[in-house]
């Protein structure tokens, strides 16, 4: 799977792109099923809301579940990948977001490399964020809001806000989200199970808490150069890994195959 060169320009341009149906409903079955027995264990790689207690970010996904140990290192994700970074690229970090119905908390506005940098000591923003909707993604429940463009601006400045959310994030305070949003406006990330998305670490986006009956279940995989891996190492794996060994594709059908 390749991007497009008006895929490719609208990367340069906006800082995402979005690839409808990248993923059967077949592929997306065996993802959601995988779920499960992840989010009924207990271990700090399950990061739970703050106030329900329910799932909020599952992460290591690659080293808990051998569905996506297999997506890790599926093709229509890396082949795309490959064409913006090269080949030599390790996995930074594998989760899945989770939005519950009813229960979803919202994600501040922030930039990934701001963590990237403060917590792991990576030196460029280079690393590239790859999603697969696991569910429909509406206006309702909870969608990545992205301020297009942004990462042709100059960096904002960021803090780390330990407070608001079960989550420790590096955020972008509100004068700067005001002017940016002004120069370049807002978009919401929609799309049927099995979209999929490329944005990436100095894009500014955010995302609004779940109200609606509907769950919201994000997969991310984050990919960097290996040349450009962490310096430092005070996060726990699961938070950013320490295997930097190049991934390399499995076949188109791995997942259909894995669930045979």
């Amino acid at each position: 799977m390749q991007l497009t060169e008006a895929q490719l320009r609208q990367y340069e341009q906006d800082g995402y792109v979005v690839l409808p149906a990248l993923f059967s409903p077949r592929e997306v079955d065996v993802l959601r099923a995988a779920l499960a027995p992840v989010f009924a264990e207990e271990t700090p790689a399950n990061v739970r809301e703050k106030m329900s207690g329910e799932v909020r970010t599952a992460m290591g996904l690659h080293l808990r579940h051998p569905a996506y140990a297999k997506l890790v290192r599926h093709p229509r994700l890396l082949d795309p990948a490959f064409q913006l970074l090269g080949k030599r690229l390790y996995a930074q970090q594998v989760k899945v977001n989770v939005k519950a119905a009813f229960e979803g908390e919202a994600w501040q506005w922030h930039y990934d490399f701001a963590t990237h940098r403060n917590e792991d000591g990576v030196g460029k923003p280079l690393a590239l964020n790859l999603h697969v909707f696991l569910d429909d993604v509406v206006e309702f429940n909870g969608p990545l809001y992205f301020i297009p463009g942004s990462h042709r601006h100059a960096t904002p400045e960021a803090m780390l806000d330990t407070v608001s959310t079960s989550y420790p994030l590096w955020v972008v305070d509100r004068p700067s989200v005001a002017k940016l949003v002004e120069a370049q406006g807002i978009v919401s990330a929609t799309g049927p199970a099995g979209t999929a998305l490329i944005f990436g670490d100095t894009l500014v986006h955010a995302s609004p808490p779940n109200l609606s009956p509907w769950n919201r279940r994000i997969f991310s995989l984050i990919v960097n150069p290996v040349e450009n891996a962490q310096t430092t190492f005070a996060r726990p794996d699961y938070k950013h890994h320490r295997d930097f060994s190049p991934l390399v594709p499995l076949d188109d059908n791995c997942l259909l195959a894995a669930a045979a």
